[in-house]
């Protein structure tokens, strides 16, 4: 049983009106894990009752729920919630390059605006499709939330400059290697063919010198964030999966603090918060 803390003291950054977190998973009983991916989060499950009552703390209107591992390609239960939460809520879901236009199609109908690549352990489709889920996603008109070990981001380069549709490198790009200048000179390249969006999201993921700052990771946020603001989106990462007890379980509100705060002075943060994924993510 963890403790997700879902109130305390409120976070100094006050959101603009309509801000969306794009990076949450959520979830409602009755979805049992499905083989392949990792189960389910520790109890108790993280459901929409929880979830909005981080909104109320955080000061967050609109969310993007984002398929989790323990569903694979089974996407009853992301649809089950965003039915829950109605015209707030959009989704991402996971497809195989063999769904046909009449599932696309059931999809976007119900709050799909999204199909995620998830190239490490648990993922359900990974950069070997990479590809053909974004030829579909393009002729679909959806975007793509893409997520693998950043290390092989110099190498990677051709094959996600060619990619047809918008998509976003998740979690700071997480580079486990550690973040070199090739590394910041691919995303910026990236960033300037007009398809790639930057997520501030789950930095303790891949941070090599730790919270609560996060410094390593925070030099990239920052230098990305002045060169192309209008390219960044953010996401609380709720509800910290990768946590398995209390202790280690993150203070949403000064980790919201903490990662809004790389951004530049002016209007990057309703850009970040509102106006870029609101564009992205067509609410």
């Amino acid at each position: 049983m963890i403790d997700r803390k879902l109130s305390g003291t409120p976070p100094q950054t006050r959101l603009p009106q309509g801000a969306v977190d794009t990076q949450m998973h959520m979830y409602v009983a009755g979805f049992p894990a499905v083989e392949g991916g990792p189960g389910l989060p520790p109890a108790p499950l993280p459901t929409p009752e929880m979830y909005r009552k981080v909104m109320s703390w955080l000061g967050i209107e609109r969310v993007v729920i984002t398929q989790g591992n323990a569903h694979q390609a089974d996407n009853a239960c992301l649809l089950a919630c965003l039915k829950e939460m109605g015209e707030v809520a959009r989704g991402v879901a996971v497809i195989t390059p063999d769904v046909s236009d009449a599932e696309i199609e059931a999809l976007s109908a119900q709050g799909i605006v999204g199909a995620r690549i998830m190239d490490l352990p648990g993922g359900a489709i990974g950069l070997d499709r990479l590809e053909e889920i974004d030829a579909i996603a393009a002729n679909a008109g959806w975007m793509m939330a893409v997520q693998f070990d950043g290390s092989a981001l110099p190498r990677l380069e051709p094959r996600l400059a060619s990619l047809k549709s918008d998509w976003v490198l998740d979690h700071h790009g997480k580079i486990f290697s550690g973040v070199t200048n090739s590394h910041v000179a691919t995303i910026k390249r990236l960033l300037d063919r007009g398809k790639m969006r930057f997520k501030f999201a789950g930095c303790y993921e891949s941070s090599r010198s730790g919270g609560p700052d996060y410094p390593d990771i925070a030099e990239l946020a920052r230098d990305v964030a002045r060169y192309a603001p209008e390219r960044i989106v953010w996401g609380t990462n709720w509800p910290h999966n990768m946590a398995t007890k209390t202790e280690d379980y993150p203070d949403d509100a000064a980790l919201l603090d903490t990662v809004l705060g790389w951004l530049p002075e002016g209007g990057a943060l309703e850009q970040a918060v509102v106006q870029n994924p609101a564009e992205l993510y067509r609410f």
